[in-house]
């Protein structure tokens, strides 16, 4: 879906709270990022705009705890537990994401669009 210039960019913004599955040592949230002002963004299949460096979600594991809270494959992370995630590197995104100290990491999230949102939910079948 490409934007059409002077025609209104539709997105969605979400909050999603996600809390740490506890393995071991280990506090699992059960999605992968890829993005960031350090990362070349022509390789991100989920921007609209090839010169975008954020952080998009580019993996959600079924069943997992970012999969039970809502969280979606190709969803924008803009910010991690009040912290801004527009401008960070990869690996500071990571290390915002993954501290031990948080058993729950609250997301705002944008998603492209309300109609790719409104089809997601409705199952494969309504494409």
């Amino acid at each position: 879906m490409a934007h059409t210039p002077g025609q209104p960019v539709s997105a969605v913004v979400q909050r999603i709270e996600i809390k740490k599955l506890r393995q071991g040592d280990h506090l699992i949230l059960g999605f992968s990022i890829g993005g960031g002002i350090d990362q070349d963004p022509s390789q991100n299949p989920f921007s609209q705009n090839k010169s975008d460096k954020g952080i998009y979600v580019t993996r959600v594991s079924p069943k997992g705890p970012a999969d039970e809270a809502g969280l979606k494959e190709g969803d924008k992370i803009m910010q991690v537990n009040g912290w801004d995630m527009t401008m960070v590197t990869h690996d500071q995104a990571r290390k915002k994401l993954t501290k031990k100290s948080e058993d729950v990491v609250r997301l705002l999230v944008t998603r492209r669009s309300l109609e790719e949102v409104v089809k997601q939910s409705m199952g494969p079948w309504h494409k």
